[in-house]
């Protein structure tokens, strides 16, 4: 606070006089801050709401989907050997695998050359396709050229021909002897296959010297890395109930719908794979649905009661919008529905509230009779999703889905709440801005009054003091 010398004319306590009529100018801003921190509780709790909300609507959208319901266990009797996952809608089934070759690349390598030498200069092509009996039919892709200059040693052409894009993969591999150039296709199977030509600047092409060194042509059987061992590119193949299925890949994949199978070693005995429902996964997706109602359905209960022990009411007690709402997703899961041998949650073993607690309203699960009721898997699903021949879906799921999609919608119940409440606050801190402002005028108008008055006060006190002088003077001269 500024040094002041209001006062000293009047003999007043003027700033202890100031401090509270300023004080009973802000009076009301007790009020008014009070009916904004409840405001922001209310906004706090329905963007708490809003949340989960959003989660009983993921909730609500996995067990309105017809791939909510399709969820299977699977398993392979060699694991080890065939490997089974679920990669799209599948059915229960069971089936008989044996695996009579994996897939491979073709692979090659080049004969021993002096660590750091030059393997030649001019241009490598590179081809990917198919090979039948030393014929080659070139693929799809365009073969790639590899330009290899004469200083370039071994790893130099290889980190070229990977940077190519050509398909092949290359390495280089050294020991004693010296280095070699190992070659192998990127991808498994037969039509993944490469033949290598060169165009070597010394003019001899397929002398067994220069960049011939790394031709690769079964048609030239003695030339280049095609007179060492290598590897042809092989498909796998398998039989699925005795019915021959080939993959360029060591994986089946859409061979039997919905599944994957994953081919990892030859068998000498067939692998038995089955794909049952998945009970324990349909129920979770239950239960998830249940805990995301009972978490917006606890919420919306405790801010909208009053304790009658504590004497203290919720931060939605009283609000009309919070009490429409719980009662409104109450009348969603009690709807049932019309069709089907389940019609109500109950029937299925979930039930809203338990007797002996008087106004409970959550979702309580009999494991046991839902682990039934699941055995008629498409019932229980009729009970929570409905297709109809206009193309409209209903069941309690999809009711859900479709009543909180329009709660959380930009022009929704939650948001329109939101936003008028966030109003209320902006009008809020107008009306407290108006006070701080009334009661700063009122200050600064106070201030000018007493100062008025000490200067007032000050000159009647000045004549008073002159007065008593002179009366004194003149009671002196008498005396």
């Amino acid at each position: 606070m500024a040094i002041t010398s209001i006062g000293i004319g009047s003999g007043l306590e003027v700033e202890d006089i100031i401090s509270k009529l300023v004080a009973l100018e802000k009076k009301p801003l007790e009020g008014l801050q009070a009916k904004a921190e409840k405001l922001q509780t209310k906004v706090s709790s329905y963007g708490e709401i809003k949340s989960l909300v959003s989660t009983l609507q993921d909730a609500a959208s996995k067990l309105a989907l017809d791939s909510g319901w399709n969820a299977l266990a699977v398993k392979s009797s060699k694991e080890s050997a065939v490997s089974v996952s679920v990669s799209g809608i599948a059915a229960a089934t069971s089936f008989s695998v044996s695996v009579q070759k994996l897939a491979q690349s073709q692979s090659t390598v080049s004969t021993a050359i002096s660590a750091g030498a030059s393997i030649g200069s001019g241009q490598l092509t590179l081809e990917l396709g198919s090979w039948n009996a030393g014929v080659f039919t070139a693929g799809t892709s365009a073969a790639v050229n590899v330009t290899v200059s004469a200083n370039d040693t071994l790893s130099q052409v290889a980190a070229k021909i990977n940077n190519s894009g050509a398909g092949v993969v290359a390495t280089v591999l050294s020991d004693a002897s010296g280095e070699r150039l190992m070659l192998r296709s990127k991808d498994t199977g037969v039509a993944s296959g490469f033949r290598i030509s060169s165009t070597d600047d010394d003019g001899n092409n397929a002398d067994n010297a220069g960049l011939s060194r790394l031709n690769f042509d079964l048609a030239q059987p003695t030339v280049g890395m095609a007179a060492n061992s290598y590897q042809a590119g092989q498909d796998a193949e398998a039989k699925i109930n005795g019915i021959t299925v080939t993959s360029a890949k060591n994986q089946l994949v859409g061979v039997v719908p919905g599944l994957t199978l994953s081919l990892n070693e030859v068998t000498t005995s067939d692998a038995l794979i089955t794909s049952t429902v998945d009970k324990e996964a349909m129920t979770k997706n239950i239960q998830d649905f249940v805990d995301a109602y009972n978490a917006v359905n606890t919420l919306l209960g405790d801010a909208t009661k009053y304790d009658e022990q504590n004497k203290t009411a919720g931060s939605l007690q009283g609000d009309a919008t919070a009490v429409g709402l719980r009662k409104s997703l109450r009348s969603v899961l009690t709807a049932g529905v019309s069709d089907g041998v389940f019609k109500t949650l109950s029937s299925i073993g979930i039930n809203l509230g338990r007797k002996d607690v008087q106004g409970d309203t959550n979702l309580y699960i009999d494991g046991s009779k839902l682990n039934t009721a699941l055995d008629d898997l498409e019932n229980v699903k009729k009970l929570f999703i409905q297709r109809h021949d206009d193309g409209t879906s209903t069941g309690l799921a999809a009711s859900m889905k479709s009543f909180t999609g329009e709660l959380l919608s930009f022009d929704g119940l939650i948001n329109s709440k939101t936003d008028a409440l966030g109003r209320e606050s902006d009008r809020n801190l107008d009306e407290q801005a108006k006070v701080e402002n009334r009661a700063t005028l009122a200050e600064t108008r106070l201030r000018k009054t007493y100062t008025a008055l000490d200067v007032k006060m000050g000159t009647l006190q000045a004549l008073a003091n002159y007065m008593d002088q002179q009366v004194s003077q003149w009671n002196k001269k008498n005396d």
